[in-house]
């Protein structure tokens, strides 16, 4: 008998730390319904974003590639006419699409707005979000420095349904991307084919919003830290009830669901909403070092469930290195779809996830700007580590034996220079490898990538 092809569903956060969930350790606050993912499917203690920032991480889940050959390296800029994602990118909704999925993505898409970067043109059947980097969550407008010195970018509105302007001023984001992903899934359980929904979250990115309710559950905590937990408390009631929805929809043991976040917590002093131009603290790296824009753990190392029952044995804890890039390989190995003619760089987690195997061992790279930076087992190098944006960098070349040391506080360059010797040189021959890479496919396009100074 054909087996049928499992229903995926992927919810990914925005700018959430390691230790923001109780099952990652949170005690100030708790996240029940990703404990209880966790719980019934695979937690994992080694799970890296693909790089410290926004668009380079959204290019790498959806492509299952590092940023640079995606096509996307930095943060992409929020004007209606911002190029992004190019459009010889293979995505995962895309080639899904391709092999009867149904496809939909209900949340953040920071991967361009110029018409043919956007989500129904990279194999979103159905779409309802925004297109640039952050909105405010009642109002739903882009705007940028608009709590940082000099001049701020013009607010635009920036809601959208299958790519035509909507409005719902006054209704909290986190809530209507909840309603719209059900919504969605009703509609395509009707029609009977395997179902892709993609629910990118934007919380808890700046600006820092949420309900009274939840800010009430709370009252003890610094506002910080209150409208954090606040925050994250809000998506997990919504993937609750989600998950419920799919529940309700007898599609719950034939579903393949995913959590991560797209980098570390942000400690920008635009998160503050009083005119305070000092460092956020409100999310928590886990003790890791470094926050969102370092290649240190802090930026990069996030928090990562995957759950699929009667598939995924439950209560599994996995210290497998793995990355956001791994998710399109897994999701396709796991429906059956050969991906193999797509050079990707991320590897299948189902032997893994199923079996039991170890990951095939393979050093990980990154980039963000003048950091660059590689894994190798346990060893990890960084150059030109920084811990924050607009900081100067605090090392050339820092190792670490993150067994040993995982808040990377010992710089072992001195005392092991034949693993530092190692590692420059595979990092250096990636690094030629990418720029080429780089300049053979993406030179000739119209493609628009910033610093991060233009979220």
């Amino acid at each position: 008998m054909k087996k049928s092809k499992p229903n995926i569903v992927i919810y990914f956060t925005d700018d959430q730390g390691y230790g923001d969930l109780s099952c990652m350790g949170a005690t100030d606050f708790s996240t029940p319904v990703l404990d209880k993912m966790a719980n019934q499917g695979v937690r994992f203690t080694d799970w890296y974003s693909n790089s410290p920032v926004c668009s380079p991480s959204r290019a790498s889940l959806l492509s299952g590639k590092y940023p640079s050959h995606a096509g996307v390296r930095s943060i992409l800029r929020g004007h209606r006419t911002a190029t992004g994602l190019p459009p010889i990118t293979k995505t995962i909704a895309s080639l899904l699409k391709e092999n009867n999925y149904q496809t939909a993505i209900t949340g953040k898409w920071h991967l361009g707005l110029k018409d043919e970067c956007r989500p129904y043109n990279h194999g979103f059947e159905k779409s309802f979000g925004f297109y640039a980097g952050c909105i405010d969550f009642y109002s739903h407008i882009f705007y940028w420095g608009a709590n940082r010195p000099g001049p701020s970018l013009n607010p635009t509105h920036d809601l959208w349904e299958n790519n035509e302007e909507i409005w719902k001023n006054g209704e909290y984001f986190t809530e209507l991307i909840a309603d719209k992903a059900i919504q969605y899934l009703r509609e395509m359980k009707e029609k009977g084919s395997p179902i892709f929904l993609y629910i990118p979250f934007n919380a808890p990115h700046y600006p820092m919003h949420a309900p009274q309710k939840y800010l009430d559950r709370f009252p003890n905590l610094p506002w910080d830290r209150q409208i954090m937990a606040a925050m994250i408390s809000a998506v997990d009631d919504a993937i609750g009830k989600i998950q419920d929805e799919i529940q309700r929809l007898g599609l719950s043991d034939n579903t393949l669901s995913f959590f991560t976040s797209d980098n570390g917590p942000s400690r920008e002093s635009r998160n503050w909403l009083d005119g305070n131009q000092d460092p956020y603290y409100g999310g928590t790296t886990g003790k890791l070092k470094g926050h969102k824009f370092s290649l240190f753990d802090g930026g990069i190392k996030v928090p990562s469930i995957i759950h699929w029952p009667n598939k995924i044995k439950p209560k599994q804890i996995s210290n497998e290195i793995s990355a956001t890039m791994d998710i399109f390989p897994t999701i396709m190995d796991s429906a059956g779809i050969d991906f193999k003619n797509l050079k990707l760089d991320g590897i299948s987690l189902l032997p893994h996830l199923t079996k039991g195997h170890k990951n095939p061992e393979r050093p990980i790279f990154w980039e963000m700007e003048n950091q660059k930076a590689i894994r190798k087992g346990k060893w990890k190098l960084v150059l030109n580590g920084q811990l924050v944006e607009d900081e100067p960098k605090i090392s050339n070349i820092h190792l670490s034996d993150l067994e040993s040391d995982p808040g990377e506080k010992v710089n072992l360059v001195n005392s092991e220079p034949k693993i530092t010797e190692e590692l420059m040189k595979i990092l250096n021959k990636w690094i030629v490898n990418m720029e080429n890479d780089w300049k053979k496919d993406f030179s000739n396009l119209d493609y628009e990538y910033v610093a991060h100074e233009m979220v």
